[in-house]
């Protein structure tokens, strides 16, 4: 496993969809309440970055690990679950077991889900690095990838990223509406997402598979774990966690979601689908799953 310089004094250490960043030695919740709530303790005190699966695959790892370490998941969406959510089909069988197992990793009371909070404009790196022992980063791809051929920015011509996202209510796609009125549609390549998109044109939703990142996010908590039992992570100084971004979050008037608040939109997202005889339907703005889970 490569090891990078970031910053005069810190390191990360990266496997694939995560990586983790440990503070300066001489840097000085449970889950459902309604504020940000972890109690102080000797033992590590973890964020992770991101609520997606690498993120949720991370937490459970180091919570069966030790049993003295507090995970703190922070997630720029008011809902958790990333790619299981937004990349796949929501009635998928698998898809409805990880989400189970990673509903049985945000319960667990050494591990906490805050939602609606956009690392690098709520809360900066170096604050969550004050706050932490150690922080994971487990988000996605925010960008696309340019080809840089002719046409590529012509009407009707999408990235897969953003395509996929489109059809499984991502807020940040809703504005795409592709015209699928069309007889032909012509895929760039041939890897995983592409067949996903095929598959989704051309066959029934309940057909796409789930990928996963659970491999990579293992061999990064087993690293953070190595560097915890060897000592290169200092915990001789007790970190705030979640506390002290709490009073941060409170003093810009960020207001997190926690995962009980999550399963407010679940219930609602499910009595929707109900009325309709689907299995969910989704609400498709930041701020219709605000209002739900605040309220």
């Amino acid at each position: 496993m490569r090891v990078h310089k970031v910053l005069s004094g810190f390191n990360a250490w990266s496997a694939r969809k995560t990586t983790w960043i440990h503070g300066a030695q001489n840097g000085a919740s449970r889950c459902g309440r309604a504020a940000l709530s972890s109690v102080s303790s000797p033992g590590p005190r973890v964020c992770v970055v991101g609520g997606g699966p690498a993120g949720f695959y991370t937490a459970q790892h180091l919570i069966k690990a030790r049993q003295d370490i507090q995970v703190d998941i922070y997630e720029r969406l008011p809902v958790p679950f990333g790619l299981v959510r937004f990349g796949v089909a929501p009635d998928h069988p698998e898809v409805k077991n990880v989400i189970n197992t990673f509903t049985q990793t945000a319960k667990q009371s050494r591990c906490s889900f805050y939602g609606n909070v956009d690392v690098g404009r709520d809360i900066s790196m170096e604050e969550l690095q004050q706050a932490y022992h150690a922080v994971v980063l487990s988000y996605g791809a925010e960008g696309n990838r340019a080809m840089g051929v002719p046409g590529e920015d012509l009407a009707g011509v999408y990235s897969a990223k953003d395509f996929v996202g489109w059809y499984n209510g991502l807020p940040s796609c809703g504005q795409l509406s592709p015209d699928l009125s069309c007889e032909t549609a012509v895929i760039l390549g041939q890897g995983n997402v592409a067949l996903d998109v095929a598959r989704i044109l051309l066959a029934p939703v309940d057909m796409l598979k789930i990928a996963t990142t659970m491999n990579s996010s293992f061999d990064t908590a087993r690293s953070l774990l190595e560097d915890l039992s060897s000592g290169a992570v200092d915990l001789s100084v007790e970190r705030p966690g979640s506390l002290g971004v709490s009073a941060l979050l409170t003093q810009r008037g960020v207001k997190p979601v926690t995962f009980s608040d999550w399963e407010k939109i679940d219930r609602v997202e499910t009595q929707r689908g109900e009325a309709r005889g689907r299995p969910r339907e989704k609400l498709l703005t930041v701020e219709e799953m605000l209002q739900v889970a605040l309220t």
